[in-house]
Order: structure tokens, then C-alpha cells, then sequence
């Protein structure tokens, strides 16, 4: 049994997604494609996202949560809310400037219903490597820290492009 899940509910264009576990680079093309899903979404307005549950998260995943507040707060002018309870995801998500771009509450949401889990879907190293890179490069639009933090990794994945 795999030790990570992602739960999701949508009504009237607001999104709830719940990550549970370990959210690493293996759910990449899960996660690039619920994005597109949901920014492509002519209803859409916002997403809340819970990390109340979530344990490990990685830089790829901060990559594709920012590219779906952006366009959160492109549609509707509004950011997007951000939960974690967890001091060392919270500490993460703001040094890595998630405090411009979602309303981070740290208090756990008081009721969730009606979440579906996600299927986790396969890709290529080449699709995977594809979505790393567009995450990253997102994390470096956000602040120069990030930028400093993540160009060599962005660099030497832009070298490997076929």
C-alpha cells in the first residue's frame, strides 16, 4: 500500500485537495495533470489545499502548487488558501515565498467531506523530467532566493533536453 494519497473535491469552480504522506516527485504527472485539469476548468475560481496530513513534500510539488495559486489568483483575484499544521511543511512552504502567493492558515481545516482520491497516473523519465523542470522554473519566478536555490538544477535539466 503506497504511502502517500491525494484527495480532492470541486464545487461550483472552489477546489479542496487534501495530500496525505509523502507527495514527492514520483506524483508529478499526477499532479501536472489535476493542475491542468483544474485551471482548465472554465468554472474555476480557487483551490484550497490541505497539508495538515502531509508528512514529506518536495520541491517539485512546490512547483506545481504555485503554478495553480498563480492561476487561482489570475482567474479570480483572490489567492488561494494554503493549510499546514506541520512546522517543518509550513517553515518550507514560506521560505519558499508561498506567503505571497496563498493564504496560509495553520490551523486544520474543521470539516472536509465528499473528497475523492486521485488515481496516481505513470510517465515517462522524459515527461517526468519535463514536469521538473517546469515546476522548478516556476519556484525561481517567485523570489530571488528561490532562484539562487534552484537555477544549477534548472541549468543541468535544461542540458539534458533532447
Amino acid at each position: 500500500m503506497p504511502d502517500y494519497k491525494i484527495l480532492q473535491a470541486e464545487q461550483q469552480g472552489v477546489y479542496v485537495l487534501k495530500f496525505i504522506g509523502e507527495i514527492r516527485l514520483n506524483l508529478c504527472s499526477t499532479l501536472d495533470n489535476l493542475v491542468e485539469t483544474i485551471t482548465n476548468n472554465p468554472e474555476f475560481k480557487t483551490v484550497m489545499i490541505d497539508l495538515t496530513e502531509t508528512d514529506v513534500i518536495d520541491s517539485t510539488t512546490l512547483g506545481l502548487l504555485a503554478k495553480i495559486a498563480m492561476a487561482a489568483e489570475k482567474r479570480s483575484h483572490f489567492l488561494p488558501t494554503l493549510i499546514s499544521t506541520n512546522p517543518d511543511i509550513t517553515r518550507i512552504i514560506t521560505s519558499m515565498g508561498f506567503d505571497r502567493i496563498f493564504i496560509i492558515v495553520r490551523e486544520p481545516a474543521s470539516r472536509i467531506e465528499e473528497l475523492e482520491e486521485i488515481p496516481v497516473l505513470r510517465a515517462s523519465e522524459q515527461q517526468v523530467r519535463d514536469k521538473v523542470l517546469d515546476a522548478h522554473r516556476v519556484l525561481m519566478g517567485l523570489n530571488n532566493r528561490n532562484r539562487e536555490e534552484f537555477r544549477n538544477l534548472v541549468r543541468a535539466l535544461e542540458c539534458e533536453e533532447p
